[in-house]
């Protein structure tokens, strides 16, 4: 197995592990690798559907995704489609997010498979959230650590110009806005601009000067960020609970489409404590 970082920080390109032979040991090494890199670029694979969830399943029962409760989509509910037409204008993934933040329980990491890349472009972006949190300023941080976002999902349908009809629902959700990764017990800053409304019990003015600045510096602070190219055989797996991530859409008129399969959280996330209070 070859073994390439990304970033001295996050993300690893994997060459020589295949996915669909995680027998004597090698599930408990991916499983490894997850949380080491939190982003994996795994190259020349060849996963069908039913591998393709298996591996998911390595980590835990399958997520499905809301869209498909709320408007009864066909297919398979473990499957989410993510798919890029000549005229499509907003892309599934389009702006900076983490998946399905909007839960009490969002997914602790999602896979995601292309069947069809453009000839070049459609590069996937994502971002430290540890080191988001950790590269603010003390004061920030102290401030932060006693605040609750609002999650909505109907911000990320309004979007993509969705209308959920009467009757329909989308979830909402309260969460920390520093909480505290199930694995590593690492801070993770957890607001998104995909589903993060609001901070709550603030005015709208002071709500959105603080989601605006952290937007900002998730999104314009490329020492966060790692970059995936995508190429045939390519499987990407990240870890929800700890990077944000962009699709970035720069391929029109050619299209692209690919499968994702999502692994159910471990819990609703919790709000960090430092370890001294007098750290932060």
């Amino acid at each position: 197995m070859e073994i390439e970082p990304i970033t001295p920080h996050l993300g690893a390109q994997i060459r020589g592990f295949d996915l669909g032979d995680l027998e004597n040991g090698r599930a408990e090494e991916l499983s490894d690798l997850f949380y080491e890199y939190r982003v994996l670029a795994f190259r020349d694979q060849e996963l069908d559907r039913e591998t393709h969830k298996a591996v998911g399943r390595v980590f835990g029962e399958l997520h499905v995704h809301p869209s498909k409760k709320a408007f009864g989509m066909k297919g398979d509910p473990e499957i989410f489609k993510v798919r890029a037409e000549a005229d499509t204008v907003r892309v599934n993934g389009g702006r900076w997010h983490m998946d399905v933040s909007c839960e009490e329980n969002p997914p602790a990491g999602s896979i995601l498979r292309l069947l069809e890349l453009p000839p070049y472009g459609g590069d996937t972006v994502f971002c430290d959230m540890t080191r988001a949190f950790e590269t603010l300023s003390p004061p920030v941080q102290r401030m932060l650590l006693e605040l609750e976002a609002s999650h909505e999902g109907e911000r990320d349908l309004r979007w993509y110009g969705v209308t959920p009809d009467p009757g329909q629902t989308y979830p909402s959700w309260k969460h920390p806005v520093v909480v505290s990764h199930p694995v590593t017990n690492k801070p993770v800053l957890f607001v998104n601009e995909g589903f993060t409304e609001e901070i709550v019990d603030m005015s709208y003015d002071e709500s959105r000067s603080i989601l605006d600045m952290l937007f900002a510096h998730i999104a314009r602070t490329p020492g966060l960020q790692c970059r995936v190219t995508w190429e045939p055989g390519t499987v990407v797996m990240w870890d929800n609970r700890a990077v944000q991530h962009f699709a970035v859409h720069d391929y029109a008129p050619h299209e692209r489409l690919g499968e994702r399969v999502s692994i159910v959280g471990q819990g609703a996330p919790v709000a960090w404590e430092p370890a001294s209070p007098s750290v932060y």
